[in-house]
């Protein structure tokens, strides 16, 4: 929940800039996910940027999507917004079941799991986030209730080709702790097992790590064995950073 009309427009067209440029590199793709209040402003911004790149042949062009959904495609859901929307407005993918929904929200797995069930239905790619808490972790249960989180969360429809996993570790987000590159390789070996009982194409499935990815430590994250990619939080709200980390990518 950062930004305002001008913030967020001059933040998408730096980093829109920034790709075209070439500064985030060209072999990853690139997605940001602005608040409700910005998603058809900064998806229209980003189209003209991609336009612009493809005329003058250069770089890489950046995606847009929403932060969360609503399960229905439409109803009596006051100040919700449905996976429709998101994608009548340019979107391609959605997050749900972010750690700040699931404490803020209370949101469950099974509630994430219609909302990437609707994400999928609108033609979305669902970005499905899980990962435990400081807790949880302490308590020697990560394991155990990432599975349960992975398992409870995913769609029956769930595949490659419209389903990424964010793995969050909310106990290296904002603390002052910092997961090793055993910690996250530990868990997203086990985010890679736990798949392939559940989709059918899972060595395809591009998992995320999300916790505290800065430019500092990117590179060390993600040349971790089944780290795909990162779900940026704090350093994505400065352009620069957010094109290093790319690079890094």
């Amino acid at each position: 929940m950062n930004g305002l009309r001008a913030d967020g427009l001059r933040l998408a067209r730096d980093i829109a800039a920034g790709a075209a440029e070439g500064q985030g590199g060209s072999a990853c793709d690139l997605l940001v996910c602005p608040p409700a209040t910005l998603v058809a402003e900064v998806a229209e911004a980003l189209d003209a940027s991609k336009a612009l790149g493809a005329s003058k042949a250069l770089g890489t062009s950046v995606a847009a999507g929403g932060q969360d959904c609503h399960a229905a495609p439409r109803g009596a859901h006051t100040g919700e917004v449905s996976a429709e929307m998101l994608a009548d407005l340019g979107c391609r993918y959605v997050i749900v079941g972010h750690s700040e929904r699931r404490a803020d929200h209370g949101e469950t797995d099974g509630q994430v799991r219609a909302k990437a069930g609707a994400a999928l239905r609108a033609g979305l790619t669902a970005i499905v986030c899980i990962g435990e808490s400081v807790e949880q972790r302490d308590a020697g249960q990560a394991l155990e209730v990432v599975d349960r989180q992975l398992a409870g969360s995913l769609p029956p429809a769930a595949a490659a080709a419209n389903t990424v996993i964010a793995y969050e570790p909310v106990w290296a987000i904002g603390t002052g702790r910092t997961a090793t590159p055993a910690e996250v390789a530990e868990i997203h070996a086990a985010i890679r097992a736990r798949l392939r009982g559940l989709v059918q194409d899972s060595d395809a499935v591009r998992i995320l790590y999300g916790g505290s990815v800065k430019p500092e430590n990117a590179a060390e994250l993600l040349a971790v064995d089944n780290v795909n990619g990162a779900l940026i939080g704090g350093a994505s709200l400065k352009a620069a950073d957010f094109l290093a980390i790319a690079r890094s990518a």
